[in-house]
């Protein structure tokens, strides 16, 4: 049957232009793209042809754009004002992939993705790598028993004599990375849990793993001489996770394990992709050993596409999730609640580590209450587009 072409706008040609292959592979048309740059604007031409429509303003991109759906890719805490002017006109959101910087902000974008005739996806494409998809299939299919405890980890440590690279990445001192909290990062690492397990964080506390002089020098460094934030979070079915936002210790990784009663699943560190599960002599189930230690096989009708694009298959599957729920008009499970309980997951977790571990309660933005307590929470360790200066510290020293 043939797939209902999607009409989508781009918004950031950084990362979005990663995407550009996996949008067409999913029968989307790029009708339009915005960006400041003219010279990516340029180049979005010579990829995608003279009729890609262009744009340096964001309003007149929304409104000429002739768009079905946007996807965000502008700065990583830049994007709940974006998604709430499109929810607003009910052009559906995929964003990449904070859903707000600030508490007030996921308020402000639950209120207006209820509103709206349009929905908020947000573009997390962790829990779509192979070694995820795998994880998932073993839960779902139950011999492991009941969910108790999962880890996730982010673990990107960088090259700081690379300059060329750390100034592609931190092109200015205010530059949003250079003021990014460990904690903040989170997606990366929790969102493969939520999704996996679907257990819904509640309460957070933190602890930072600090490391003086870090950092070379000042400037397009970056203020943040934290290696990790190593967050737990206690859910709403009394089960555990253990996460690190964005991590730079030891060697490069993402790691994720799944504990149930019975046994349990993860991805080993090192070992590209190879998936462990494992089960107590007791507790093995028929046609399966103790230990299975393999590399996922999985027989998706579109694997070969899926192979070829970035982040384990990641890039692919999120464009083809967010297509397929406007194509069947169904709700994303990463919606506006659960990307904003990610998002709370990632601010709280910091203000956490800034006390030395403290807890705090992470709110269900489905509850008027907890809006209340939130809808007035500027706290931000950004600078403004507008200039304004951060309001909380960046780093635990």
């Amino acid at each position: 049957m043939e797939k209902k072409t999607v009409k989508l706008g781009l918004f950031g040609l950084g990362r979005g232009s990663s995407f550009y292959d996996s949008i067409m592979l999913n029968n989307g048309e790029l009708v339009a793209v915005c960006d400041k740059n003219e010279e990516k604007l340029k180049k979005a031409k010579e990829k995608l042809g003279e009729g890609l429509l262009t744009f340096t303003d964001f309003d007149e991109f929304l409104d000429k754009g002739g768009m079905d759906a946007v996807f965000l890719c502008n700065y990583f805490h830049e994007h709940a004002y974006y998604a709430i002017k499109a929810l607003e006109k009910n052009i559906h959101v995929l964003s990449e992939c904070c859903s707000n910087g600030t508490m007030a902000e996921g308020v402000a974008l639950v209120r207006a993705a209820e509103k709206s005739k349009a929905f908020y996806m947000l573009s997390e494409n962790y829990p779509f790598m192979t070694f995820n998809r795998e994880l998932k299939r073993v839960y779902d299919g139950g011999t492991l028993g009941d969910f108790l405890y999962a880890e996730g980890e982010y673990n990107h440590p960088m090259d700081w004599q690379d300059i060329d690279s750390v100034k592609g990445l931190r092109p200015y001192p205010t530059h949003w990375r250079c003021m990014l909290p460990r904690a903040y990062y989170i997606t990366h690492s929790l969102a493969p849990l939520m999704y996996i397990t679907g257990s819904r964080p509640t309460r957070v506390t933190a602890m930072p793993v600090y490391k003086k002089n870090t950092m070379p020098s000042s400037g397009i460094f970056g203020n943040v001489n934290d290696l990790a934030a190593i967050i737990t979070c206690l859910n709403d079915d009394d089960t555990v996770y253990k996460v690190t936002g964005c991590a730079a210790f030891g060697a490069h990784s993402n790691s994720y394990r799944i504990c149930g009663t019975k046994g349990q699943a993860e991805n080993l560190r090192g070992k590209s992709g190879e998936v462990m599960v494992r089960y107590n002599d007791w507790n093995v189930p028929e046609g399966m050993e103790n230990k299975n230690g393999y590399m996922p096989d999985l027989k998706d009708e579109d694997e070969e596409l899926i192979k070829k694009a970035g982040h384990g298959g990641g890039d692919f599957l999120v464009i083809r999730e967010f297509f397929r729920c406007i194509r069947e008009n169904k709700k994303p499970i990463m919606d506006e609640y659960f990307a904003t309980t990610c998002a709370s997951v990632g601010i709280l977790g910091h203000r956490s580590l800034l006390e030395r571990g403290t807890p705090y309660d992470i709110p269900d933005f489905r509850k008027q209450s907890d809006r209340k307590l939130y809808e007035n929470d500027h706290i931000t360790p950004f600078y403004g587009s507008d200039g304004s200066e951060p309001t909380i510290d960046c780093c635990s020293h």
